[in-house]
């Protein structure tokens, strides 16, 4: 049994609701079912949701909260949007899989909208995030055998200390977490580890001639946000340039307008060979990732090769296509930077001795919490008070809102996350 949080609560009243929060039977026997019957592979916070709508969600009691984590970011155009809902409902009606056997009629339609708004030849859809990265693993390992000229079965790639994408084999076999790595062995081959914001470090493992990629996050989401220096994408692209390696840019939690950019690579003007997006690209209503590449590199991978019976599906790219156009038709990109700014700048205010750290861009921020202080209880402490975020790697709490936000409402977070740091 999960144990009752319900002992001690502290009951508070915030703008986002004029009554005091009540939690009682119904969310208990929420968490009591999960534990039961669910496996023991997450540790929600416990509050348990029932409705969702733009910025705010509800749980069984009737309480209700600002969402300061969007899934992950995946709720970039806020929940439930009414024309990606549509979008859904529209085509889920008409037809909603084929698999890849067959042609259907919105495929090419994505295909079309997605690689002219980024301005890549190809497109390869998948269904999620880490699928995207498997996918760009392959790409990059075809593309060195064949055009690099790579001796078979020789091919590394290089990741970052801190990455995160994923938990396939594949993807902790290239974590430096041992909460995703230990007891999961024996580890994929072909994989190099260097330290993160470091451009020596990556010019040293790029004269490995058998190495065809590095496949790096713009900024490192699930690390803490760690926003790496001003030029180092720069210096990414000039040492692969250089050295005839794949940048392959995993933007799959900073990309789509989260860091005040279409894509997080865009603050530096640099180009990636392959670049991943997932998440908002459903604006969080069904799973879709997608592979941008040229076609030097797409084009590597024949029929029969790599694919998915749900990627490309019709009910999919209908969905990713209202997803980004809602994203460029409400510039959420220049409503992020704004109000990240807003948002910094009201966290710097925050006692020294109670938050050491505060970083980000965009609307993809984080500060870290003294370690006097129990960032989870902070957390217990933010939900009581009206507002719903995580903390992670212990003494760090996320902070990435809808992208729908208004000044008045990121005005009034601040004011929760003041008060509730206040409190210890």
């Amino acid at each position: 049994m999960i144990r009752s949080f319900l002992a001690g609560i502290r009951f508070k009243s915030t703008a986002v609701s004029a009554q005091p929060r009540l939690y009682g039977a119904a969310s208990q026997q929420v968490f009591d079912k999960e534990e039961k019957f669910g496996a023991h592979n997450y540790h929600p916070l416990p509050v348990a949701l029932k409705k969702g709508e733009g910025v705010f969600v509800w749980d069984v009691e009737g309480n209700k909260y600002f969402d300061f984590l969007s899934a992950y970011s995946a709720v970039n155009q806020g929940h439930c949007h009414p024309k990606i809902v549509k979008a859904l409902t529209d085509q889920a009606q008409t037809l909603a899989l084929t698999s890849r056997a067959f042609h259907n009629d919105i495929l090419c339609e994505y295909a079309e909208f997605i690689t002219n708004m980024f301005k890549y030849d190809k497109v390869l859809p998948m269904n999620t995030g880490v699928e995207a990265g498997e996918t760009a693993c392959k790409l990059a390992r075809k593309w060195a055998y064949n055009v690099k000229g790579v001796p078979d079965g020789q091919a590394k790639t290089i990741f970052a200390e801190n990455n995160f994408w994923g938990r396939t084999l594949s993807a902790v076999s290239s974590s430096t977490d041992p909460s995703c790595y230990e007891g999961f062995g024996p580890y994929m081959p072909g994989n190099v580890i260097i330290p993160y914001n470091d451009l020596p470090a990556l010019e040293k493992a790029c004269q490995d001639p058998n190495v065809c990629a590095f496949m790096v996050e713009p900024i490192q989401g699930e690390a803490g946000v760690v926003v790496p220096d001003e030029g180092y994408l720069r210096g990414v692209r000039e040492i692969c340039n250089k050295h005839n390696v794949l940048f392959i840019a995993d933007e799959v939690q900073t990309g789509l307008h989260r860091t005040g950019r279409r894509l997080c690579v865009d603050h530096e003007g640099v180009r990636p060979d392959i670049v991943l997006l997932g998440k908002a690209l459903s604006g969080g209503v069904y799973p879709v990732s997608a592979v941008l590449a040229d076609d030097a590199v797409m084009l590597q991978i024949k029929a029969g090769e790599h694919g998915s019976t749900y990627g490309g599906n019709p009910v999919a790219c209908k969905v990713a296509i209202a997803a980004l156009q809602v994203l460029e038709e409400e510039k959420l990109a220049e409503r992020s930077e704004e109000l990240g700014q807003l948002l910094r700048q009201e966290l710097s205010t925050l006692p020294k001795d109670k938050v050491k750290l505060v970083r980000g861009k965009g609307l993809l921020n984080a500060i870290v919490i003294h370690e006097s202080i129990d960032a989870w209880q902070v957390c217990l402490r933010l939900r009581d008070n009206g507002l719903l975020a995580k903390p992670t790697h212990g003494d760090i709490i996320r902070f990435a809102p809808p992208l729908v936000m208004t000044t008045e409402q990121i005005l009034e977070c601040a004011g929760i996350i003041r008060d509730t740091i206040a409190e210890f």
